[in-house]
């Protein structure tokens, strides 16, 4: 899952597209009204950050609602800060063995 989170979140207009969904739902065509591409453009990548988990889409009479996933977004945040965390302990000990050199593994 988190390959298709961070294969979602490479292209700049789908990060915009999460933004601006996070902030307040919206429908598919007035996301499309915003970017220089085509409505079935927008479409794709609304598709894209749907598998990746990033946003939901919701039919309401006529138009197709996209909101947020914000638990999606906690997830990545998660595995950022677990890889954060290694290299803090990685520093950590670097950090040690400059300070005592004479420290084995």
């Amino acid at each position: 899952m988190a390959d298709r989170i961070f294969q979602a979140l490479a292209d700049r207009t789908r990060r915009d597209i999460v933004t601006r969904v996070i902030e307040q739902e919206q429908s598919v065509s007035s996301l499309a009204e915003r970017y220089a591409m085509s409505f079935a453009a927008v479409q794709k990548h609304v598709a894209v950050l749907e598998r990746a988990g990033l946003v939901a889409k919701e039919r309401r009479g006529r138009e197709q609602i996209v909101r947020g996933d914000v638990g999606t977004i906690r997830q990545a945040n998660a595995l950022l800060d677990a890889y954060e965390h290694l290299w803090h302990q990685r520093l950590a000990r670097a950090e040690s063995l400059v300070a005592d050199p004479t420290q084995s593994h």
